[in-house]
């Protein structure tokens, strides 16, 4: 008997490790290589290759199903659960924070910044619902709310004055980090007496809140936002040098401060240049300014934001290398920055270039060249993610004429921060750069990449080494390291960006555009969760067979297909429910798979399990549970609490996964081994956020019951009821 069943036991493990690896590994119709890849992200040399009919191949997600390429498929699944409380990967909740009612930048930075979470907010403002739609507009008010006015102070820091708390911005300058009564007006590592306003990011706060409006189609929103916004607009524009259209700023203003240097000046000091990324980030913010004044139906300031999107768009040819692609900056003598081949400055900019396309502010033409330069230069991507620059910088104001550098703190150095570093807020638009080309080989090394970083629980922020990360030195030392755990907001912009540019949401004053980039591996697609316009809930699936539209149906109706290479919805045309069936044609070039997809833990499991014990929950957990279970039922016979009831819905789910991922298989890990004790430190951190979940809840629910707001004070007295 003992030994039929130790037979049996091991026929099941058997049949579960086949059935994982059919599963994990089936791969294109025509031969493919795989790389492997060691601890720390080196490449091995070991290749194979394997002929399998893709077509034989389904998979039922939980947020998509398809057929074709099952590691695809599954890597877009597990893309949308970093939205929603998961035992497998790290989710949204773990960066909320209770006693703002926003997001932070997560791992202990207590605060908002605009270059870490630019990335994040652009590629999922489509797909968020509340609560976290709302908590992310509340995240950006934080810069609004404390927009510069040439009057108050940032006020940063613990109350003593220092030289971040007594900057006195200009009207309408946003800036690096803001929490909700601070802060801080220009970037705050290095020598802030040598830094210019934050003009780029000021840049990216207006593209952010352009989104989120457009994505909202709510005039009253408009009404709000609009006029902060154009004081934004009113600020950049000051900078405009009217010889040639380019703004003329100083160092430390460009979006991914202060690898931005000015131009060193012949006593020593740094001057003003052109920087090619306030250019291309202010027209990205003036496009979708445009569609919101067709919107307000504001003919006045539309005509003003169409002459100045013109001169500004005419203007980039000046800040392109011979090659084509964009440079760094150029100096008011002529001289570029970031032209490689020449003997000064000879660097490749990743940032400026990625956004220039993922954007959609140059044409195809243009981004196919920035393409092929970023392809042909291999220094730009060593492990997979695009470089902030690559070779060295030799022009900031700490190490000009010397790529290497030292830098703050030794951070300049080539490769761990701003200077070659990686970051995955910039990856997430660069994921969008190569969905727009349909480069989808580069998606899948990327976005596997930090797959396996997530499923570690190691989302660092700036990845190390040129994204290596041996050693990461915030996340790996001192105040920021907690338990082995780093989540931080900058990397969730690549499963929201490997989301996003499924379809290249495109929102403009009255309609929404798709242009279907579903990987060519990819025979059918589904999406079971909906992208938002206004109010209504867009559900896609896709036939796909190539680039070129050939059909659309909405709810079963065919619609004119006026372009073979976009989708056109009219808003106004739109059901609120709206089912959106893409048939495509035209074919995909085959690209040979180079990335192999890590499979443990899975969001869905494979077939063959072995039953797993079940985790027992803190009763603090426990309690929350309950309490939260009984505010769930009472809500759901009150009118007008959807909002609440879907926080309640987070909350909830967000506890109940710390008992899944007490009780999962998770693997050995991929970069960072999942010993005992980083296991124990990722389960805290689950019953950290849940209690997070739990503690806002109460907060907002005192909060409520102080209301004049009658609606919120019938809610908040009822939790106190259930409380007792």
């Amino acid at each position: 008997m003992k030994k039929f069943t130790l037979l049996m036991l091991i026929l099941i493990s058997f049949s579960a490790i086949l059935a994982e690896q059919l599963n994990a590994q089936p791969k294109p119709k025509h031969k493919v290589a795989t790389k492997g890849t060691h601890k720390g992200g080196k490449k091995s040399s070991k290749k194979s290759s394997m002929k399998v009919n893709l077509k034989t191949f389904n998979y039922e997600g939980k947020y998509c199903s398809g057929s074709g390429d099952i590691n695809f498929l599954r890597l877009i699944d597990e893309s949308f659960a970093f939205f929603y409380p998961n035992p497998v990967v790290p989710n949204l909740s773990m960066i909320y924070n209770s006693e703002w009612d926003t997001f932070t930048e997560g791992a202990g930075w207590g605060a908002w910044w605009i270059q870490n979470s630019y990335g994040f907010s652009y590629a999922a403002a489509p797909f968020l619902q509340e609560p976290w739609s709302g908590v992310l507009q509340r995240s950006w008010d934080m810069f609004w709310d404390n927009q510069g006015d040439g009057l108050h102070k940032g006020g940063w820091g613990d109350g003593k004055p220092d030289q971040l708390s007594e900057l006195i911005a200009p009207d309408g300058s946003l800036g690096d980090a803001a929490s909700p009564k601070q802060i801080i007006f220009k970037q705050g590592d290095g020598d802030v007496k040598m830094h210019d306003w934050f003009y780029e990011a000021t840049a990216a706060g207006i593209v952010m809140q352009s989104e989120i409006l457009l994505v909202g189609h709510n005039k009253k929103a408009c009404g709000k936002y609009l006029p902060k916004m154009e004081r934004a607009c009113a600020f950049i524009e000051k900078a405009r040098d009217p010889k040639n259209n380019l703004f003329l700023v100083g160092p430390a203003c460009n979006l991914l401060a202060p690898s931005y240097g000015g131009v060193k000046q012949s006593d020593g000091t740094f001057g003003k240049g052109y920087l090619a990324g306030l250019s291309i980030t202010y027209l990205a913010a003036l496009d979708r300014m445009v569609e919101l004044y067709k919107f307000t139906g504001d003919a006045e300031k539309l005509a003003i934001c169409e002459k100045r999107e013109t001169i500004t768009r005419a203007s980039l040819t000046q800040l392109l290398a011979p090659a084509g692609y964009f440079v760094k900056s150029v100096e008011p003598g002529g001289t570029k920055h970031g032209v490689l081949g020449q003997q000064q400055y000879s660097y490749l900019e990743g940032v400026a270039n990625a956004d220039a396309v993922a954007l959609r502010v140059v044409d195809e033409k243009t981004s196919e060249t920035i393409y092929n330069q970023i392809k042909a230069f291999p220094a730009i991507r060593p492990f997979d993610f695009l470089l902030t620059n690559a070779p060295g910088l030799d022009d900031t104001y700490v190490s000009w004429g010397d790529p290497a550098g030292k830098g703050i703190q030794g951070f300049y150095t080539f490769g761990d921060w701003v200077n070659g570093g990686v970051w995955g807020t910039v990856e997430g638009r660069a994921i969008l750069m190569y969905y727009r080309l349909g480069k989808f080989e580069d998606i899948r090394r990327s976005a596997t990449r930090a797959m396996r970083w997530a499923k570690d629980f190691r989302m660092d922020a700036p990845w190390a080494q040129r994204g290596e990360n041996t050693h990461n030195p915030w996340s790996d030392t001192g105040k920021f390291k907690v338990g082995g755990v780093a989540v931080m907001v900058d990397n969730f912009a690549i499963p929201a960006a490997t989301i996003r540019g499924l379809f290249d949401c495109d929102y403009r004053s009255d309609r929404l555009i798709l242009r279907p980039r579903i990987p060519g591996t990819i025979k059918s697609y589904t999406q079971k969760e909906a992208i938002r316009f206004g109010e209504k809930q867009l559900y896609v699936s896709c036939q796909n067979g190539g680039r070129k539209v050939k059909s659309v149906l909405v709810n079963g109706k065919s619609i004119a297909v006026d372009s073979p290479d976009e989708v056109t919805l009219p808003y106004q045309e739109l059901p609120a429910n709206s089912k959106i069936e893409i048939t495509t044609e035209g074919g995909w070039p085959e690209e040979a798979s180079t990335a192999i997809y890590p499979v443990k833990p899975a969001l869905v499991p494979r077939k063959v399990t072995i039953k797993q014990t079940v985790t027992e929950l803190p009763d603090s957990i426990k309690k929350a549970v309950i309490l939260l279970s009984a505010m769930n039922r009472s809500l759901a016979t009150v009118p007008d609490s959807e909002n609440e009831r879907a926080y309640l819905d987070v909350a909830i789910k967000a506890c109940e996964q710390c008992q899944v991922r007490g009780s999962l298989e998770t693997g050995p890990g991929y970069y960072r081994p999942l010993t005992p004790e980083r296991k124990a430190g990722i389960n805290q951190f689950y019953e950290r956020t849940a209690l997070s979940m739990y503690h806002g809840f109460v907060t907002k629910m005192e909060g409520y019951s102080r209301s004049n707001d009658k609606q919120k004070q019938r809610i908040g007295e009822l939790f106190i009821a259930i409380q007792k």
